[in-house]
């Protein structure tokens, strides 16, 4: 992105450059994005419809299914009609006080992931190692409390005023993510500090609590029986895939942001463009392949002629 101060309006705009030779193939870029956002919509909002509305489904495990697939639709919805608009414009460019708010959304979202597959992994613990207390503990209440949680935990505030000072006004993505705090003139210790201390709240303690139970998980099936550890394996393997799909891409994000290290603009581009378009619409294709229930109704929604 290229930052541009508007000194009539006392706006500042950023350009965006991680578009490499859009106006070459603005049509080809447009179809394949706008197909992509609309692959992501239909598959996520297929399987929460799938969930909604059949009572089978309304286990606290494909509740939060729902809710990690919900998300994935917002989050898109963040990104995606911004990335359209700017294939179709001649300049890529947005006001900074814009992209630090696509920034908090970005990020309270992508946090939100985290806490909503630490509540899933939860989940699965009382499910598997205290099976007899899991009707009570795991109520309706606990479960609107936990969604509650995941999205509250996960709403970053925004340390950074939209009137900072900026010394760089051309920002190497294609959205706001974390590497725009580069453009501020001055590094600020304290943001710095900040940035760290939510890295960890957001971040690494739900992973902790998701690699904890996850291991509670594997001694218990372990000491079991071999169809124990089958349905154990079939409901926890796809949450693990997710966890650490997504903790790649987001592990790379944060490199972007921590490391002076300049990445090539190839490698930002197909990292970001794994972010917004693979992990959207690789979770409900994981979900609607694992999970046997989930799989059996959607074989019947597009296949009505065939036996599940």
């Amino acid at each position: 992105m290229t930052i541009l101060m508007d000194a009539e309006l006392n706006v500042t705009y950023i350009t965006l450059d991680g578009y490499v030779e859009v106006h070459k193939y603005r049509f080809v870029y447009f179809v394949t994005m706008f197909a992509a956002y609309i692959l992501i919509i239909c598959f996520n909002s297929t399987i929460v419809c799938l969930i909604f509305n059949h009572q089978n489904l309304h286990e606290p495990m494909y509740i939060f299914i729902a809710a990690l697939l919900l998300n994935s639709v917002l989050y898109s919805t963040n990104i995606y009609p911004k990335i359209l608009a700017d294939v179709l414009s001649e300049k890529q460019i947005i006001s900074y006080s814009a992209c630090l708010f696509q920034y908090f959304i970005f990020y309270s979202l992508g946090s939100a992931e985290f806490f909503l597959l630490a509540a899933m992994s939860y989940d699965r613990y009382v499910s598997i190692c205290k099976p007899l207390q899991y009707p009570t503990i795991m109520t309706k209440t606990n479960i609107c409390i936990l969604l509650v949680l995941a999205w509250f935990l996960s709403v970053t505030p925004i340390v950074v005023s939209a009137d900072a000072k900026l010394c760089n006004f051309n920002f190497k993505a294609i959205i706001c993510s974390s590497a725009v705090l580069k453009l501020r003139c001055v590094s600020s210790r304290v943001l710095y500090v900040y940035g760290l201390v939510v890295l960890v709240n957001t971040i690494t303690l739900p992973v902790l609590f998701i690699l904890f139970t996850y291991i509670r998980i594997f001694i218990i099936t372990y000491r079991s029986g071999r169809e124990v550890r089958r349905k154990a394996a079939q409901t926890c393997l796809p949450h693990l895939i997710v966890l650490i799909n997504y903790l790649c891409l987001f592990g790379f994000d944060i490199l972007i942001a921590r490391l002076e290290t300049d990445f090539p603009t190839t490698v930002r581009l197909i990292m970001t463009l794994q972010m917004i378009l693979y992990h959207p619409l690789f979770n409900p294709i994981i979900y609607g392949l694992q999970m046997k229930e989930i799989h059996k109704h959607l074989r019947k929604l597009f296949c009505p002629g065939k036996t599940v």
